[in-house]
């Protein structure tokens, strides 16, 4: 999509002089939407496939919601099952062993709700307490492979996704 402002000069000007400037607007690439979906899954489920950097919420009837996701970097990815324990809100974020130590400069904990939280308006954490699937302060890096090993989403589809899901959903994470 473009758009185009042009901008005259007063009408009482001496000389018309005219600025055109264009500004393009680029649509999301790869936004929410109801996709086909075929497996063996059941209704409820969400699938990450880590290698197309998205996240499938099972319908049904051969129906999914897809979002685009940040999954883990390089040495970093995992695959699995799961499940969410638990719903969170703004959560505070403290950085984790690995990641404190690759950022030694990160404060100890950085509450929900602030600008520099990783974890964005909502997460969804894992059982096993390691990864989360959640929110992100930096909506330009969904679609890559960022971060050490949790699923990022943009806070418009995590705030979406939270509202779907509850305690007890079963998350299945392929490559």
């Amino acid at each position: 999509m473009r758009v185009v402002y042009r901008y005259l000069a007063a009408p009482f000007a001496v000389a018309a002089l005219s600025l055109l400037s264009i500004v393009t607007v680029t649509p999301p690439v790869f936004a929410r939407e109801m996709v086909s979906f075929n497996g063996d899954v059941s209704p409820g489920t969400i699938v990450v496939r880590t290698t197309e950097r998205r996240l499938y919420l099972v319908l049904g009837q051969g129906r999914a919601l897809r979002y685009p996701v940040g999954v883990g970097r390089v040495g970093r990815q995992w695959e699995g099952s799961s499940f969410i324990d638990s719903k969170r809100v703004r959560p505070d974020w403290a950085p984790p062993p690995d990641i404190a130590r690759d950022n030694p400069n990160l404060p100890r904990l950085i509450p929900g709700g602030s600008p520099q939280n990783p974890m964005g308006v909502a997460a969804l954490t894992l059982s096993g307490g390691d990864y989360a699937i959640h929110g992100t302060n930096r909506p330009g890096s969904i679609g890559g492979f960022v971060s050490y090993g949790c699923i990022r989403m943009h806070n418009r589809d995590i705030t979406d996704l939270y509202g779907r899901v509850g305690v007890g959903t079963p998350v299945i994470v392929t490559r």
